[in-house]
This record gives C-alpha cells, structure tokens and sequence, in this order.
C-alpha cells in the first residue's frame, strides 16, 4: 500500500524536529518548507537542515517567509534557546535549500501530487496563506491540511492564544477559511501530550540519532519545568501527523474554527464552537459551518511510547 505523501511547513524548534524524524520513518515526506516562528528564518532553516541531516533524510527543503503579513514579528520564543533547538551538537547541513520560495515550492508540490498531498502546517501559517492567495487552485489540489496549533481552550503566549497562530492570525485565518479539509491539534491536547524524563532515558540508551533527539528533549524538559511548572516536554507537532500513521490515538470534533483578529485581549484567539450540532453540521445559534477536525482528546501515553519507539528505530 503506498504510503501518504507529506510536505511540512515548520518552524524548527524541538517538537518539528521530532515531528520530521517521526514522519519520515513512516510517510513519504516530499518536501519541508520553513517559516518565521520559533526563531528567525535562518537559523529555523538550518535548524531543519540539520535534522534532515541527522536522520539521513533526502526531503528537499525550501526556505519561506521571514515576517507574518501584517509586519515584522516582535519576538521569537525562548523556550527552545537561543539557536531555536539548543541542546545538543547537531550535524551541520549536508545541503542547501532549494532555489524557490517555500511559497511556489509548496504550490508546485500540491500540483505535482494532487489530491494526494497532505499538507503539515505546525508552524505559523504564513507562508500558506501567501500560497492560497497566489494560486486559487492550492487549496483544492489538496487532499488535507494538518495543523499544529490554536486551542479549544487555553493558549500559551496569551490566555486565550496559542503562540502559531499568534505569531500570524490572519494567515491563520486564510487557511481556516480555504476550503480543504483541514484537521488541527491544538494546545488543548498537545499541551498534555509529552515525553517524560523517563521516556528521555530510553532514547538515550539507544543509537545516535535518539541520543542526539533526547539531549534536545532533556534541554526542552528544563526549559518547560521552569517556565511553566510542566512535567513533559509537550510533543506538539507530532500529534499532526500521527493520525496517518496510527488511527485511533487522537479524538476530533468537526466544527466551525474561526481567528479572531480585532480583539485587544484575544487577538490570534481560535472560537472553536463545540456546541451540539444539527445533523446538517451547524449549531443552532452557529457562526458557520463546520470546517475543521478539531482535536479534543489524545491516548497521550500510547501516542508517545509509538514516537519513542519510533526514534529508536533510527541507525
């Protein structure tokens, strides 16, 4: 049986580094792009790079979008240290990125696979919303968009903002509103979705590229122990790309998923209305259609020990 074709767009950062071992062990990872978010635009590029490196990975890889599209972006998140992916020594790239922006890579990739590909945005989605708008076709040449990022609930850079979509709201918004199916593992799972210290040991004990992975992992565990009292190192990203592995280990609720763009206290927050839907899939007092798969529960310890089990697998 063929496997998924897959294209991330990612912000490297601990948890996208994860994510592209994890899925390149298990899909057919055509291509990475690389966005502003956990850190400047080059040094997430060489991040990426470098983790393609270190995995033996042959993903071309394009570079994107420095700013969101409103403006330059004030900071860049300290939680994965000053590089983005602080921790350990990782192979310098064996490659550079490809010659086309991430923006006509990522619409060349959705013609050439058409109806095939699943897009990864865990990232912030600028780079995407900058695709929709250049070619009207993108959105309906996909098979779906995975997404990391929003909240039922909580965020993490505000009360009620998850820090991808915070990072470009309004790109979030263009991509919540394209049209394709789209599925999203927001903070109020990937948030509860972790490896332990325990699960660190285990990828110590195992070959170079699990060594290397739980150096970082060990470095972004202190990083979330003192930041925010957490006693896992949340796997965001992965949990958009486990369900074309292994079906079974995340829980959705389809509705309507809008961005709010103008509030002075909720701006970048993600309305997801969960209320009761009619059978014709719109709430009663509704804001819109269902348009989004929306995470609301994780088989976090079975979703992990698969991950750890996985990096293991590497040489």
């Amino acid at each position: 049986m063929p496997r998924t074709k897959i294209l991330i767009d990612c912000d490297p950062g601990h948890a996208d580094a994860v994510a592209i071992l994890y899925a390149a062990r298990h899909l057919d990872l055509v291509g990475v792009t690389t966005c502003h978010g956990n850190n400047t635009i080059g040094n997430v590029t060489r991040n990426a790079l470098s983790v393609l490196t270190l995995g033996g990975i042959a993903a071309p890889l394009a570079q994107g979008c420095a700013d969101p599209l409103l403006g330059r972006k004030a900071l860049v998140s300290n939680a994965h240290g000053r590089t983005g992916l602080d921790g350990t020594a990782l192979p310098p790239p064996d490659r550079a990125p490809v010659a086309a922006h991430a923006v006509d890579f990522l619409i060349d990739m959705a013609r050439t696979h058409k109806d095939e590909l699943v897009l990864a945005v865990i990232g912030p989605a600028t780079n995407v919303a900058i695709a929709i708008k250049k070619e009207p076709r993108f959105a309906s040449w996909l098979r779906e968009i995975t997404v990391t990022g929003g909240s039922t609930g909580l965020g993490n850079i505000t009360p009620v903002a998850e820090y991808n979509v915070w990072c470009d709201p309004e790109a979030a918004a263009e991509m919540f509103g394209c049209g394709a199916p789209i599925r999203m593992a927001g903070y109020n799972v990937t948030s509860v979705t972790g490896i332990s210290a325990a699960d660190i040991a285990r990828l110590l004990a195992g070959p170079k590229v699990a060594c290397h992975i739980a150096e970082l992992l060990d470095f972004y565990l202190d990083r979330q122990r003192h930041r925010l009292g957490l006693d896992i190192a949340p796997m965001h990203d992965v949990c958009a790309i486990v369900p074309y592995v292994q079906e079974g280990l995340i829980e959705y609720r389809h509705c309507h998923v809008g961005v709010e763009l103008n509030g002075r206290l909720t701006r970048g927050m993600t309305v997801c209305d969960l209320r009761t839907l009619t059978p014709e899939g719109r709430a009663d007092r509704g804001v819109g259609e269902a348009n989004v798969q929306v995470a609301i529960r994780t088989e976090a310890r079975r979703l992990i020990d698969h991950v750890v089990a996985t990096l293991l697998e590497y040489p």
